[in-house]
């Protein structure tokens, strides 16, 4: 059952299997959304305590630890055993999550599921790993090895911090990696519960590190530290620039990027109405509009464009707000009052640059950063709200014509993430998805994302893959050995 005010068991930085103070003494608050009042203050780990995870790491993963030498069946039953630590405290987690981040309870229940599922897949690769037999010419023969990196840094945010976690931390495990977390600065608790589970689940001292502070201290660390072998971020294009820049500058360590997105999806004549305006409307106001591969450019053929309108503003209207608790509730608040200014900001702009605000356009409320449910019509592609990602709860709707029309101007974009239609045409469905610039495509669906499939952006939208098979080479070196045979002549 949901519990409005959990107990916090854990603020400080996990390293080497042991709860610390940062070596600073540092803390920083992390905030409740619903009410803009501290939660609680979190130990703030910079470069000193980077430094320590990293060495705890390094140890774990040194030839002939418990971890390195560990059976690859028994590294899948230790992802697995969190998997079902995590299943067992679902409820507490889910609270947390949701006084932490404000998303609705249910919502936090979702996503937990969804991690867990992450987990029990990645469990399951732990003893499948493996390379190739290569036949030479000169008398050779050649074999692969797929080992694992070493120790990686993992920067996650905010917008799904458990999900997240699984999504980094399955992969890393599964290939035999060491890992250094850093959360989100705004969501730092459901992370060190998680830390408290591995160590529960018997995962060695040093295999899990997580560090809470802030980017540009412990992220940057992370980014630019000698002994990390890889780095994986999760979050916005400008700080992607930043995190690539610092592999450059430091060791040239190997990045993996998920970044922002301006996602198009697009409704074809002869959808069904009802049902496209439904996928539409869950496509960005899902999560609070907090979502990268948010479907944040809703394009509508002109032949249902203006009965399409009105039924995207009812729904949107329908759209319950209020406290992430309370039965019912569709949309909380957004995760600070940074990206409640830029949100509204942006709804500003629309207006100005000449958008028709349907519905909302305002704050929800007097207290938190709660945004009503928001409704664009008539945007043309050079507005602000067409250009930027907004990150929030606003549906921006544009009208076309033709598809080839549509297909270059969903292509007009520096992101690629992800895109979708609505249509009962499959010509016109496979078309559109075979030209579009985007890493996921999703056919009369949306944002149907499973952990057995890749996922991951074209363009500024970040590289390489998070999920399935893909993810795994992420954190794999190939290793060729050529053995020279006895002659047979």
């Amino acid at each position: 059952m949901a519990q409005r005010n959990p107990e916090i068991k854990y603020t400080k930085l996990f390293i080497n299997n042991e709860f610390v103070d940062a070596k600073s003494g540092k803390t920083f608050p992390t905030i409740n959304p619903v009410n803009e009042k501290k939660i609680i203050d979190v130990a703030a780990g910079d470069k000193e305590d980077v430094d320590a995870a990293v060495a705890a790491a390094r140890c774990a993963f040194k030839r002939g630890s418990a971890w390195r030498s560990m059976d690859p069946s028994a590294r899948g039953k230790l992802i697995y055993k969190l998997a079902q630590l995590v299943e067992r405290d679902i409820s507490y987690l889910a609270s947390l999550e949701s006084l932490d981040n404000g998303k609705p309870y249910e919502d936090s229940i979702f996503d937990i599921n969804c991690a867990i599922d992450t987990l029990k897949y990645y469990a399951g690769w732990a003893d499948k790993i493996h390379g190739l037999t290569i036949p030479g010419d000169w008398g050779v023969t050649s074999m692969t090895r797929k080992e694992p990196v070493g120790v990686v840094g993992q920067i996650i945010p905010w917008n799904y911090p458990i999900l997240m976690l699984a999504w980094k931390w399955g992969p890393a495990l599964a290939t035999g990696c060491t890992v250094i977390l850093k959360p989100a600065e705004q969501t730092p608790l459901t992370a060190l519960v998680l830390a408290a589970l591995s160590k529960e689940a018997g995962f060695p001292a040093g295999v899990i590190n997580v560090i809470p502070g802030y980017g540009p201290t412990a992220g940057a660390a992370i980014a630019c530290h000698p002994h990390i072998n890889k780095a994986a971020f999760t979050g916005s294009t400008e700080v992607g620039h930043k995190i690539l820049e610092n592999s450059a500058l430091s060791n040239l360590k190997r990045i993996s990027l998920e970044l922002g997105g301006k996602s198009p999806l697009v409704v074809f004549n002869d959808a069904t109405l009802e049902e496209a305006v439904e996928i539409a409307h869950n496509a960005i106001f899902a999560n609070h509009g907090q979502n990268c591969c948010a479907g944040s450019r809703t394009y509508v053929q002109s032949g249902i464009y203006d009965a399409f309108v009105v039924k995207a503003t009812e729904m949107a209207k329908a759209r319950k707000v209020g406290e992430p608790f309370t039965a019912g509730v569709q949309q909380g608040p957004q995760v600070d009052k940074e990206m409640f200014d830029k949100v509204l900001g942006l709804i500003e702009k629309g207006k100005k640059e000449g958008a028709k605000c349907m519905t909302g356009g305002a704050r929800h409320g007097t207290e938190g950063y709660f945004v009503q449910p928001t409704v664009f019509a008539d945007v043309k592609d050079d507005m602000s709200i067409a250009r930027q990602e907004i990150f929030g709860p606003v549906q921006s709707i544009f009208k076309f014509d033709t598809l080839e029309e549509v297909i270059e101007r969903a292509n007009d974009t520096t992101y690629g993430l992800a895109a979708g239609c609505v249509t009962k045409d499959l010509n016109t469905a496979m078309t559109f998805a075979q030209a579009v610039q985007a890493g996921s495509v999703w056919i009369n669906c949306y944002d149907m994302v499973i952990p057995q499939a890749p996922f991951g952006g074209f363009k500024q939208s970040g590289m390489g893959r998070e999920l399935g098979e893909d993810s795994l080479h992420e954190y794999l070196e190939t290793k060729t050995i050529t053995m020279k045979l006895p002659c047979t002549h």
